[in-house]
C-alpha cells in the first residue's frame, strides 16, 4: 500500500525538515531572509551548510549541484562529490558554506546574447534559500541562481524573483490605501497543467525528426486521429496507467504536488497539472516535472514528447499558466466574493490586470515566443496569437455598470438545474470556459493559455508580475496623491475601464470576424515569433523593467538576441534534418518502388494489352513527377539554408529563416505526405502517424 503523506516530500529538505535541524534562532533569521528579501548571514549560512549535507547524506547522496536554470528552457547542473581528505589522509564527506553559496559555470558556452565571450567566460552560481534542496539519483540538487562575472543575470529565476518582490511593494501601497495594515506580503501564485505526448520507444527510435527536432517533419493525415472525441478522459490504458503511477510517486518524493492526471483529447496526448503555489516554487516544481516526465517514461519503454506541435492534424500541447495573488493571511487576493460588485479590492485587481493586459500584450506575446510555439497558435483548442482578456458575462456586466454609474442588479449566484431532482444541488460558476481566449478570467485565477508544453514557466510568470506591479504601482502613484482616495479610486476605476475595454473579447477568439474586429481595436497581432521579438527593445518595455529593477537595458538586449539566434538554430536543425531524411531514406524508397511499378507495367506489356490498367501508369507517372520535385525542392533548400545560416546579422536571419525555409519545408512536407500516402508499407521507411499514435 502506498502511504503517500509518508512518502510526499521524503526526499525534500523542506520547511520540515530545516525546523527539525536547525536552532530555532537560525532557521527564525532564515525564513525573515526569504520573506523580507535580506541577505542570510555567513553563521545562518554555516548551519544551513551542515545541516543539509547531513540530511543529504542521509538520503544515500554522494554528490552535490548547483540546479540552475539558464536561458536554454531546460536546467542545467554539474555534480562535485562530498568527497575529501582529512589532513592525515582519511576519507571524509565535506561540504561548507562555500559550497552552498557559490559556485561556478562556463558562462560563456550557455546562451549569453554577447553578455560572454570565450575569454571571459566565467559565470557564478548562487543558493536560492527561497526554494527547496532535494535529493535525487544520489545527487544533492540546491536551486541556484546564474550570473555572469560582471553580475548580469543569465537565468530565468532571477528576473521572476525580482518581479515578485516588485509586484509585493506595489500590492502594499494600495493595501495600506484601502486601510488594510495586517497583510505584510503578498506574492504571486501559479499553478501549471503541463501537457505532454507518450509515445513508444522504438517508434520513436526510427524518426530521426522525432529525435533532433522534438516533432515529426511530416506524415500523412491518418484515417482517424481525434474525430471521435474517444481518447479524451477516457480510461487510461494499462501500459499509460503504469506510467502515471510511477510518476505521480516519483513527484511526490519531490515534493511536486502532482494533482491532476488523465488522457487530453489527441491520440498519445496526456496532461499532469500541479496545485497552485508560490510562482518561484512552481516553477521549479514545473522544471522537475518536465524532467522526471522524461526520465519515467524511459523506464516504461516509452519517449515523452514536450514538443507544442509534434504532430501535425491534431492538437498541441500547452502548459495553462493558472494566475493568482495570495497574501500572508491566506487570502486569494483574486477572488472576487459573494458580492464582486462590493469587492473593491477585487475591482482593483482586476481593472489593474485588464489595463496591463491591453498595454504589454505585446511583451505577453514575447514571453511564449517560440518556433515551436508558433506551429501551435490558433488552432486545435490553442489560442490564437492575438491577445485578449475573456472575462466572462458577470464580470463584464458589472464593469459596465461601474463604467456607466448604474447598480449591479443581477443575482450572483445561480442554482444548477438539471431537471432531474434526484441530483445534488449547487451553484454555477459566474463564467463559462473559453477555450479559444488566450488571458481568462476562471472564477478566481487567470489562465494564460499561449505558454508551450516545452517552456520554463518562468518568464510569463515574469512579465506577469512585472506588468502587474506597473499598473498598480501607477494606481498607487494617483490614490496617493489625493485626500479622498475612495472619490479617486472611483473615478479611476471609471476611467480604467473606458480606457481599455478593448482587450476584452468574450466571444470565438478563432473566428475570422474576431481577426478583423481585432484590427479595428488595435489589438496587436504577432503571428510569428520574430514579429513579436522586433518589439523586445520598444522604449516604453525597457523602461517598464528598469523601473522594477527586473532586468537591465542590457540583459533585455542580451535575451533578444538570444531568442532569435535559438529561432534561427532551431529551423536551422529542422531543414538540415528534413534534407537527409528525404535524400537518404525517403527518394531511395520511391526508386525502389517505381522500379517496382516499372517491372510490373514491363510484365504485363509483355503479356499483351489486355493486361495493362491505368493504376500502374498513373502510378508511375505521378511518382516519377513528384520525386522530381521533391528532389529539387530538397537540393534548393539545403543550398538555401545554407545562405541563410551564413547571415551575420541574427535579426535578418531570423526573418530569412521565417519568410523563406520555413515555406518551402512546408511544400516539401506535401510532397512527402502524398507520397506517404500511396506508397505500400514495405516500401516506406519510417513509422506512420498510426503506427506512433496508437501504439502505446
Amino acid at each position: 500500500m502506498i502511504n503517500v503523506p509518508k512518502m510526499y516530500g521524503s526526499q525534500v529538505f523542506n520547511d520540515e525538515e530545516m525546523k527539525k535541524r536547525l536552532p530555532s534562532e537560525i532557521y527564525e533569521k532564515l525564513r525573515k531572509s526569504i520573506d523580507e528579501n535580506l541577505a542570510v548571514d555567513r553563521q545562518t549560512g554555516e548551519f544551513v551548510a551542515r545541516a543539509m549535507k547531513d540530511w543529504a547524506l542521509e538520503k544515500g547522496a554522494t554528490h552535490f549541484t548547483h540546479w540552475f536554470q539558464p536561458l536554454t528552457e531546460i536546467t542545467a547542473e554539474k555534480h562535485d562529490s562530498f568527497l575529501s581528505f582529512s589532513e592525515d589522509g582519511t576519507v571524509k564527506m565535506d561540504f561548507s558554506i562555500k559550497d552552498l553559496f557559490k559556485g561556478e559555470s562556463d558562462a560563456s558556452s550557455l546562451p549569453s546574447g554577447g553578455l560572454r565571450a570565450t575569454f571571459e567566460a566565467r559565470g557564478y552560481t548562487s543558493w536560492d534559500p527561497t526554494s527547496y534542496a532535494f535529493v535525487k539519483n544520489h545527487s544533492l540538487y540546491i536551486p541556484t541562481f546564474f550570473c555572469s562575472y560582471s553580475g548580469e543575470v543569465l537565468d530565468e529565476k532571477t528576473p521572476l524573483l525580482k518581479s515578485m518582490y516588485a509586484l509585493n511593494i506595489q500590492w502594499l501601497r494600495i493595501l495600506r490605501i484601502l486601510g488594510n495594515n495586517k497583510v505584510k506580503k503578498v506574492t504571486p501564485c501559479m499553478g501549471a497543467e503541463q501537457e505532454y505526448f507518450l509515445i513508444d520507444k522504438e517508434m520513436y527510435k526510427k524518426r530521426k525528426d522525432i529525435i533532433f527536432c522534438g516533432r515529426t517533419l511530416f506524415g500523412s493525415k491518418p484515417v482517424k486521429a481525434q474525430d471521435l472525441s474517444d481518447h479524451y478522459f477516457a480510461a487510461l490504458r494499462p501500459r499509460v496507467a503504469a506510467f502515471m503511477q510511477d510518476l505521480d510517486q516519483e513527484l511526490w518524493k519531490l515534493g511536486v504536488p502532482s494533482k491532476t492526471k488523465h488522457n487530453e483529447v489527441a491520440p498519445a496526448q496526456h496532461e499532469v497539472a500541479q496545485i497552485y503555489t508560490y510562482s518561484n516554487l512552481a516553477a521549479d516544481q514545473n522544471h522537475i516535472i518536465m524532467e522526471t516526465l522524461k526520465l519515467v517514461a524511459e523506464r516504461h519503454n516509452l519517449v515523452c514528447l514536450l514538443h507544442e506541435k509534434p504532430f501535425e492534424f491534431i492538437n498541441g500541447s500547452g502548459k495553462h499558466n493558472n494566475w493568482s495573488l495570495s497574501s500572508d493571511d491566506g487570502k486569494n487576493l483574486l477572488d472576487p466574493g459573494d458580492s464582486p460588485r462590493e469587492n473593491i479590492q477585487f475591482l482593483i485587481f482586476l481593472c489593474a490586470m485588464i489595463k496591463a493586459v491591453d498595454e504589454y500584450s505585446d511583451l505577453l506575446r514575447i514571453s511564449i515566443s517560440s518556433p515551436s510555439n508558433d506551429c501551435r497558435l490558433g488552432g486545435q483548442e490553442a489560442p490564437p496569437a492575438i491577445v485578449s482578456v475573456y472575462l466572462g458575462e458577470e464580470i463584464t456586466d458589472i464593469l459596465k455598470s461601474i463604467e456607466n454609474g448604474e447598480i449591479y442588479t443581477k443575482p450572483i449566484k445561480n442554482n444548477f438545474e438539471i431537471g432531474l431532482n434526484v441530483f445534488p444541488k449547487f451553484f454555477k460558476d459566474t463564467s463559462d470556459r473559453n477555450r479559444t481566449s488566450p488571458f481568462a478570467f476562471t472564477g478566481n485565477k487567470f489562465e494564460f493559455r499561449m505558454a508551450g508544453s516545452s517552456q520554463s514557466v518562468a518568464s510569463p510568470n515574469m512579465i506577469l508580475n512585472t506588468i502587474m506591479a506597473q499598473s498598480i504601482k501607477e494606481f498607487a502613484d494617483e490614490l496617493e496623491k489625493t485626500e479622498n482616495p475612495s472619490s479617486k479610486l472611483n473615478e479611476l476605476l471609471i476611467s480604467t475601464i473606458k480606457k481599455h475595454k478593448k482587450i476584452i473579447f468574450n466571444g470565438d477568439s478563432y473566428s475570422k470576424q474576431w481577426e478583423d474586429e481585432a484590427k479595428e481595436r488595435g489589438l496587436c497581432h504577432f503571428k510569428t515569433t520574430v514579429e513579436a521579438l522586433e518589439h523586445s527593445l520598444d522604449e516604453k518595455n525597457i523602461k517598464l523593467f528598469e523601473t522594477h529593477g527586473v532586468l537591465s537595458r542590457r540583459e533585455m538586449e542580451s535575451r533578444y538576441g538570444i531568442h532569435l539566434e535559438n529561432y534561427s538554430t532551431v529551423i536551422h536543425i529542422e531543414a538540415k534534418t528534413l534534407v537527409s531524411m528525404v535524400k537518404s531514406e525517403i527518394l531511395p524508397s520511391v526508386s525502389r518502388y517505381v522500379k517496382n511499378i516499372a517491372e510490373t507495367i514491363s510484365v504485363k506489356k509483355s503479356l499483351g494489352n489486355d493486361f495493362l490498367c491505368d493504376y500502374e501508369s498513373d502510378i508511375f507517372k505521378k511518382f516519377s513527377e513528384i520525386s522530381s520535385k521533391l528532389y529539387s525542392d530538397v537540393e534548393k533548400l539545403s543550398v538555401l539554408d545554407s545562405e541563410v545560416s551564413s547571415i551575420a546579422d541574427v535579426c535578418e536571419r531570423a526573418r530569412r529563416y521565417r519568410d523563406f525555409i520555413i515555406s518551402l519545408m512546408k511544400e516539401i512536407r506535401s510532397s512527402i505526405d502524398f507520397i506517404e500516402s500511396y506508397i505500400p508499407k514495405k516500401f516506406w521507411p519510417y513509422p506512420t502517424y498510426e503506427d506512433i499514435l496508437f501504439s502505446v
